[in-house]
C-alpha cells in the first residue's frame, strides 16, 4: 500500500501537511473501542468491521453539517469531501488517474455496476448467448448470486472454480483456476468476465490475483473483476500491479470507516464511460465518480471521513502498514496457539492469511452440516460470549479417518486482546470435556 502523498500529476490543495500526531496509547485504543459490548471476545472484525470513537464523532459532525443547513452542505460541502476521499484512495491503490476511483456503498454495489454493464455487453450482442462468466466456489454469497442473475438472465453461462481447502500453497489455487479456464473455453465458449475474490470470505485465504490476473489475460478474458471486500488496511493494493479491469473494496471493514463506504476503481478505457450507477438520479451521464456521489438524499457521512481516517492510522506504529503487519502476526500466532490447543490444524498457510485466519475445530464436536456450522456459532455467542464464524467444509469422496469438517474464522484487529483468543479457546475445550456435539443442539 503505497504511503498517502500526491503522485502522478494529481496536487493535494485541501489541506497543509500537518504536524506527526502523538502516538496512540494502549488506553487510548481501549477508549476508542469502549463502545464495543465489554462482555464479548469479539473475534470476528471480517464480517462487519470497526469504528473507532473518534471516526464516530466525526462521522455525527458531517451528519449535523448536513442537517444544520442541507443545501449549503450538498452546493458547497458534499462533493468537495467526497473528491477528497477518491484522491486518498487513489494514493492508498496507486492509480493513475482520479478519474478511475468512484466511491459506493459496498463492495456488492460495486459488483452490481460491473456486472450491469457486463449485461448490456450481452443485450447489444457485444458478447454472445452462451459465453461464460468465470467465479470462485469460494465467493462471496452476495456477489455470487449477483453473478447467476444478471449473467444468465442475459443468457450467459457461468463457471464456478472449485478451490482446495485446506489449502497446501497458492500453486493449488492457480492449479485449479488454470483448469477452469481450459474447460471454460470447451466447445468454441469465451469467458467474458472473471470474478477473482483477493481475500475469500469463507472460508478465507488470501488469492494469487496477480498471477490469475495474467493467466486470464493469456486466455483472452475480456474483463477482469478483482473483489478485494477485506483488502484494504489487510493487504497492500497496487492496481497497476495487479493488472485488472475492475476492483473493489470496503473501507468500513479493515479501515476503521463506519458502515458503509467503499470504492470501485475502473481501469481508465474506452469502457469506463458506459459504466453507471444502478441508481439513476440526477448525475447520470456525467461519468461514473459523479453519478456515485449522488443518488438521492441519504445520509453519505461515512464515505467523508477517511481524512480523519489517515489521521488515526498515522497514531500507530509504522500507519497503516504498521496495524496490517502487527494484525497479521498477531492472529497467526493466535491460530497456532489454537491448533496446538485443540491438536487440529490450519486452514491455510500463514503467508496465505492476512489478518484473518482459519482454524481447525475438534472432530468430536461433530460439525456435520451449515447448519451444524450456524447453530454452534450461536451456542459459543450465547453461552460464552465468543462471537467467531464457523465453517462447515464437506468430508471429499475418498477421505477416510478423522476428517476435520468445522473451522473457525479469527480475525484480530487493533481493539482484540489475548484474553479473547483464550477465552475461545476454553470453550471449546470445555465443550470437548463436557462430550459436547453438534447433535445435541436443537434444530
Amino acid at each position: 500500500m503505497a504511503s498517502l502523498h500526491p503522485h502522478n500529476g494529481t496536487t493535494n490543495t485541501d489541506s497543509k501537511p500537518k504536524p506527526k500526531p502523538e502516538p496512540i496509547t494502549e488506553s487510548e485504543i481501549r477508549s476508542e473501542f469502549s463502545h464495543h459490548d465489554p462482555t464479548i471476545a469479539r473475534i470476528n472484525n471480517g464480517s462487519f468491521g470497526c469504528c473507532p470513537a473518534t471516526i464516530i464523532a466525526a462521522q455525527n459532525r458531517h451528519q449535523l453539517l448536513f442537517l444544520r443547513q442541507p443545501d449549503h452542505f450538498y452546493f458547497n460541502t458534499l462533493k468537495p469531501s467526497i473528491l477528497r476521499t477518491r484522491r486518498l484512495i487513489q494514493t492508498l491503490i496507486n492509480a493513475d488517474h482520479l478519474d478511475e476511483v468512484s466511491i459506493v456503498d459496498n463492495a456488492t454495489t460495486a459488483a452490481a455496476i460491473v456486472l450491469q454493464n457486463i449485461t448490456w455487453s450481452f443485450f447489444t450482442s457485444i458478447f454472445n448467448p452462451g459465453d461464460a462468466a468465470l467465479i470462485l466456489h469460494y465467493a462471496y454469497g452476495a456477489v455470487k448470486k449477483s453473478v447467476q442473475a444478471y449473467i444468465t438472465r442475459a443468457g450467459g453461462h457461468v463457471i464456478e472454480v472449485h478451490l482446495p481447502f485446506p489449502v497446501r500453497s497458492s500453486s493449488d489455487i492457480v492449479f485449479e483456476f488454470q483448469k477452469a479456464l481450459h474447460m471454460g473455453k470447451a466447445n468454441g465458449r469465451k469467458i467474458r468476465l472473471a470474478v477473482i475474490d483477493h481475500i475469500t470470505s469463507m472460508p478465507c485465504v488470501i488469492i494469487p490475483v496477480k498471477e490469475l490476473v495474467r493467466m486470464c489475460r493469456d486466455e483472452g478474458v475480456d474483463r477482469i473483476f478483482i473483489d478485494g471486500a477485506h483488502a484494504i488496511g489487510n493487504i497492500d493494493i497496487d492496481v497497476k500491479d495487479i493488472g485488472a479491469d475492475f476492483y473493489t473494496s470496503n473501507l468500513h471493514k479493515w479501515l476503521f470507516c463506519p458502515p458503509s463506504a467503499a470504492f470501485l476503481y475502473c481501469k481508465m478505457s474506452d469502457e469506463l464511460s458506459n459504466l453507471h450507477h444502478p441508481v439513476v438520479s440526477h448525475e447520470y451521464g456525467n461519468g461514473l465518480a459523479m453519478e456515485s456521489a449522488w443518488i438521492g438524499t441519504r445520509d453519505y457521512s461515512a464515505q467523508l471521513v477517511l481524512p480523519e481516517v489517515m489521521e488515526f492510522v498515522e497514531r500507530f506504529d509504522g500507519g497503516i502498514e504498521g496495524i496490517m503487519k502487527r494484525n497479521h502476526e498477531k492472529v497467526v500466532e493466535m491460530a497456532e496457539m489454537l491448533v496446538e490447543a485443540w491438536v487440529t490444524e490450519l486452514g491455510a498457510p500463514p503467508e496465505m492469511c492476512a489478518s484473518l485466519a482459519m482454524v481447525g475445530l475438534p472432530v468430536c464436536l461433530g460439525i456435520k452440516s451449515d447448519g451444524d456450522a450456524l447453530r454452534l456459532r450461536k451456542h459459543l455467542r450465547e453461552c460464552f460470549k465468543v462471537e467467531v464464524p464457523i465453517y462447515y467444509r464437506a468430508p471429499v469422496e475418498g477421505e477416510v479417518g478423522s476428517i476435520i469438517t468445522g473451522y473457525a474464522r479469527i480475525s484480530h484487529q487493533v481493539y482484540n486482546v489475548v484474553e479473547d483468543y483464550y477465552r475461545f479457546r476454553d470453550a471449546v475445550n470445555k465443550l470437548v470435556k463436557d462430550g459436547f456435539t453438534c447433535a445435541l443442539l436443537t434444530k
